[in-house]
């Protein structure tokens, strides 16, 4: 009970950076923009959230008031990566360039500006950002008794792995869907990404659409990234271990739907955690012939992955506009 308690709960933390990255490319591909720059974004917002917290340790503010410094870095993270999603908008948008490519470069710049940046402050070759101990929410967070049994299920299951990122993505998930379903705003970011000559027919702005679509791309990739770092729990390394492109599949999975990318979520993190963890998980085989079997199960969210988009890959319905720069003056 305990193996599954650990698994569950991890399943659940690992979940949540592809749940809210996920829905950052699900806004801005419904506006009509290809967002390959999900992994920079995540980097960018990860990397200021992470110097955040550092500041807020050294002046006490974060010992003082963890959740709230938490708070704090959240709302930097997810700013910054707004800002950092302008450069994709103005490229896709103004310039018309092409989206996949401009994806890339941002990607590519993300991590090269992260080393640099985090050198220039902690010093060359420093290239580790240590997050600080207080960013566990705890039963003496929430006002509750310390557990009568420590290592039971349900105290591992809520409190083992617990941080302000998993409530702040439940919040985050309802509000997604709310928007994009429910008001005038998602209805008219949808019909961007459908049909952007027929939207701007009737008076919507397709420029602003799909910049709004991209600025809430870059929000919820920047507290993605701040999500990941914590579920990683070894500090920010300037790198996201390739969970931006996770987030890619989960959304093309979840065929670009609140809900479909949710479960789709947990299925990528659950093969995540079985990677992470296969030594101390005894139901897996061990494959006594192999010298490096840890390196046979780090390969399997991705060939999971693989296959799974193969398979599914052709029932998807993107948005048909998606990619396809727009000009006001075609028809």
């Amino acid at each position: 009970m305990t193996i599954l308690a650990n698994v569950l709960s991890l399943t659940v933390i690992f979940a949540v950076p592809l749940l809210l990255v996920a829905l950052g490319g699900m806004f801005s591909e419904r506006s009509g923009v290809i967002n390959i720059a999900l992994e920079g974004m995540m980097i960018i917002g990860a990397l200021a959230a992470s110097f955040t917290l550092q500041a807020f340790d050294k002046s006490g503010f974060g010992a003082g008031a963890p959740q709230l410094a938490m708070f704090v870095a959240i709302l930097v993270a997810g700013l910054v990566g707004m800002l950092f999603s302008l450069l994709l908008g103005f490229a896709a948008i103004n310039l018309k360039a092409d989206q996949t490519i401009g994806g890339t470069a941002l990607n590519q710049f993300a991590p090269a500006f992260a080393v640099v940046l985090t050198w220039a402050i902690q010093g060359e070759g420093l290239t580790t950002i240590q997050l600080p101990g207080w960013l566990r929410i705890t039963r003496d967070t929430l006002g509750l008794p310390e557990a009568k049994n420590p290592q039971g299920f349900f105290n591992i299951l809520f409190f083992k792995y617990f941080y302000l990122t998993t409530v702040v993505a439940v919040v985050l998930f309802i509000a997604s869907y709310v928007v994009l379903y429910k008001t005038k705003f998602g209805l008219r970011l949808r019909a961007c990404g459908e049909h952007p000559q027929a939207a701007d027919s009737v008076g919507i702005n397709v420029y602003k659409m799909r910049y709004a679509g991209v600025l809430i791309s870059g929000f919820l990739g920047g507290i993605g990234g701040i999500a990941y770092t914590v579920a990683a729990g070894s500090g920010f390394t300037s790198n996201v271990g390739g969970y931006g492109f996770l987030a890619l599949a989960v959304m093309i999975f979840g065929n670009w739907k609140p809900f479909t990318i949710l479960g789709a979520s947990f299925f990528f993190a659950l093969f995540k955690v079985v990677a992470a963890y296969n030594s101390s998980l005894s139901f897996l085989p061990k494959f006594e012939g192999l010298r490096e079997v840890s390196n046979l199960y780090q390969m399997l969210p991705y060939v999971v992955t693989m296959l799974v988009l193969i398979f599914t890959s052709k029932h998807s319905q993107a948005p048909k506009a998606e990619g396809i720069p727009y000009d006001k003056g075609s028809r």
